[in-house]
């Protein structure tokens, strides 16, 4: 008897008592780690965001775009990419060169970017996490990850869940989805932290709230 042949049957004799029609899986996890309010789901967002070495601004949508011009400027970036869909009035008062994402853009093109500024799917409070479907507003999985430097615009309350699987329920499965905790980051097994192997090695998230929610909560 080949191993092929020892693997399959050990897998038939675990399935044997099993029925051959598809039964639901019950889930019993918790959805959600505790009772909190929308205000404090987007505190838990920034702290935990922060903790993974991201830096978090905050303004309203009407200061947005002041806010990424200042950020772009501070970094020095001459030059921002930009998906296609991204809102035109985030960046009228960036001063760095605007480079429109293409299809044909190399690796090498991209890598010479200094900052690419995107929106996001969802974020989600509990692990810190920003995902990006590849909508319009946030472009190909590469521009992301080839760029040095990540701005990513969060739209809060509205953007903003507690759990992974509150997540799930607005993300699309069949989309490209990346799942972001913090910039770039890997350790070898003696622990050293080495930044930028995989992505961007700096990662600001913008929390924006439009002015009523601003208002609501000043």
């Amino acid at each position: 008897m080949s191993s092929r042949e020892r693997i399959l049957g050990r897998v038939r004799r675990a399935l044997s008592d099993v029925s051959g029609e598809d039964a639901p899986i019950e889930r019993t996890y918790l959805r959600e780690h505790g009772d909190r309010t929308v205000e404090e789901t987007v505190e838990l967002l920034a702290e935990n965001l922060a903790d993974y070495r991201a830096i978090v601004h905050r303004c309203t949508m009407a200061d947005l775009p002041s806010t990424l011009a200042g950020m772009l400027a501070a970094r020095g970036a001459k030059t921002v990419l930009v998906p296609p869909g991204l809102d035109p009035s985030w960046l009228t008062e960036a001063g760095a060169e605007q480079v429109p994402d293409r299809a044909g853009s190399t690796p090498h093109e991209l890598d010479r970017i200094d900052s690419v500024v995107t929106a996001c799917a969802v974020a989600i409070a509990e692990t810190g996490t920003i995902v990006l479907d590849g909508s319009p507003d946030q472009g190909r999985r590469r521009i992301t990850l080839v760029p040095d430097h990540h701005i990513c615009v969060v739209r809060v309350p509205d953007q903003v869940v507690s759990s992974v699987p509150q997540g799930l329920e607005r993300l699309d499965p069949v989309r490209p989805l990346t799942w972001i905790s913090g910039p770039s980051a890997t350790s070898d097994i003696e622990l050293d932290r080495v930044e930028g192997v995989h992505g961007p090695r700096t990662l600001e998230v913008v929390l924006v709230a439009d002015q009523t929610s601003a208002e609501v909560n000043s």
